[in-house]
């Protein structure tokens, strides 16, 4: 035991340790996750191996959950508005698009079925959010309104989309004679059934958070975490996409006030980078390099034709009839990067025994990785190229430490509280504060309070706010009103 605690604390400080290099590079740190995990497996120098798939396949399922969830509290609704359509059209028509494309090419490539073809392409599709926006973060690099919110919109909802595709053609495959038709019905269902789960727990979530009354704050986190899966499991329990229940769960949930807000964001976002570390190494774990060489060329025509034909060709194809313009239309294209869903999903066929299962889990490695070295390093010179960048703005160069967007005038202000002000023993939280608008402490009867969102105003609290000017000419309309 103390051996194998050992050994996995070690591939996660090598894992993390490494990541600085993938920063300075511009790939994606999951990516240094993954060889690492190679090193370490069974080709590797520490000849290490995994052989508990249901575990692998639980550990899959947690990560894809979480992950989902995490990309919708942290989705700012707002931002997406816009691009609702187009980024809805993207993650389903296009994706079918792009699917059918990869199908026929890897049909003719590899002489496989008409049936594995489309696994491979369903699987492949779908796009990687967390893997495009660490680059334009790493590289500050802003791109025009629009761009931005439609992939990361596009990337979110096009995963539930993907896992439904891959697990009904897996069925398919392992039930020869069942009709490929039969998947449309099916999809209505489970997409409605697991779009009307994530409503309804999307307002449960902080509803639950904000009426329990938890002694410690600690005790927040796993709640939420227990509240996501719970979802998941509703939703997939009533026949439904629990997958897309989670993601639309987090998204509403975000629109919403509740208790420890920024905090339980922050945690979110940390768990779901564990995940995907842990998640990567299983999967460095798992491959044979020596069984990638013999793909390799075919691998890579198959990345290629992927990156420079169907992926554009699905994306001019469901844009055609917007306004959307040809520069843009071909920087969604190269948004489209491969990430940590594809890898996951190619497991899960792995170990449900599926025809070619081998060909298709050393194939998807090879693409994703293809994908993120070329369109990761690439992306920063391909947006100035085509002129879809613009200066940040100054909430994207200020990041707070507390996980607000602050903007660079902001600055601290004391306020006092009059005696008859109406936001009198209200809490932090029912000020309706924005999201560059925050109340970092409040001076008490000669003591200095850490304040939550529970924290109630008291008469003569000197509350210090840590914000811009126009947002305390609003707080203090507030304290007048």
């Amino acid at each position: 035991m103390q051996m194998q605690l050992l050994i996995g604390a070690g591939l996660l400080l090598a894992a993390i340790v490494f990541s600085r290099v993938s920063s300075r590079l511009s790939v994606p740190a999951l990516v240094v996750f993954l060889f690492v995990g190679i090193l370490a497996g069974p080709e590797g120098i520490g000849k290490l191996s995994i052989d508990h798939p249901y575990v692998i396949e639980l550990l899959a399922t947690i990560a894809l959950i979480n992950i989902l969830f995490d990309g919708g509290l942290e989705t700012n609704w707002k931002d997406l508005r816009p691009v609702v359509g187009s980024g809805l059209l993207l993650a389903t028509i296009g994706l079918l698009i792009s699917a059918m494309l990869v199908a026929a090419a890897v049909r003719y490539l590899f002489d496989t079925t008409w049936l594995v073809g489309l696994l491979f392409g369903s699987i492949i599709s779908c796009t990687d959010p967390a893997a495009v926006f660490s680059i334009l973060r790493s590289r500050d690099l802003s791109l025009k309104a629009g761009l931005a919110p439609r992939a990361e919109l596009e990337s979110a909802t096009n995963d539930p989309m993907a896992v439904f595709l891959a697990l009904a053609l897996i069925e398919l495959i392992k039930t020869p004679g069942a009709s490929l038709w039969s998947l449309v019905p099916t999809f209505f269902l489970q997409m409605g059934i697991g779009a009307a789960v994530g409503l309804i727990m999307g307002r449960i979530i902080p509803w639950t958070i904000n009426t329990l009354d938890l002694e410690q704050q600690g005790l927040y986190p796993p709640l939420t975490l227990a509240l996501a899966t719970l979802t998941f499991a509703i939703a997939s329990v009533l026949g439904g996409s629990g997958f897309l229940a989670a993601y639309i769960a987090g998204v509403v949930a975000n629109t919403r006030r509740f208790y420890h807000k920024r905090s339980l964001v922050r945690f979110h976002s940390g768990f779901s980078w564990l995940l995907q570390i842990v998640m990567f190494l299983a999967l460095g774990l798992l491959l044979h390099p020596s069984q990638l060489l013999p793909i390799a060329g075919l691998g890579i025509l198959t990345s290629a034709f992927l990156i420079f034909f169907a992926r554009p060709a699905s994306v001019f194809g469901t844009l055609l009839f917007t306004k959307i313009t040809a520069r843009e239309k071909w920087m969604t294209s190269w948004l489209g990067l491969r990430g940590a869903v594809p890898i996951i999903l190619a497991t899960l066929t792995l170990y449900a025994g599926v025809a070619a299962s081998d060909l298709i889990f050393n194939l998807v490695f090879f693409v994703v990785l293809l994908s993120v070295l070329v369109q990761g390093i690439s992306l920063p010179f391909v947006a100035r190229r085509l002129r879809v960048t613009e200066p940040l703005t100054p909430s994207q160069m200020h990041h707070a430490q507390s996980g607000a967007l602050l903007s660079s005038d902001g600055k601290l202000t004391d306020v006092i509280v009059p005696l008859e002000s109406p936001i009198v023993d209200r809490t932090i939280m029912s000020l309706g504060l924005g999201r560059d608008a925050i109340v970092m402490l409040i001076h008490r009867d000669g003591a200095t309070l850490i304040p939550t969102g529970r924290t109630r105003i008291e008469p003569g609290d000197v509350l210090v706010f840590l914000a811009a000017d126009q947002e305390m000419e609003r707080v203090r309309l507030l304290m007048q009103s």
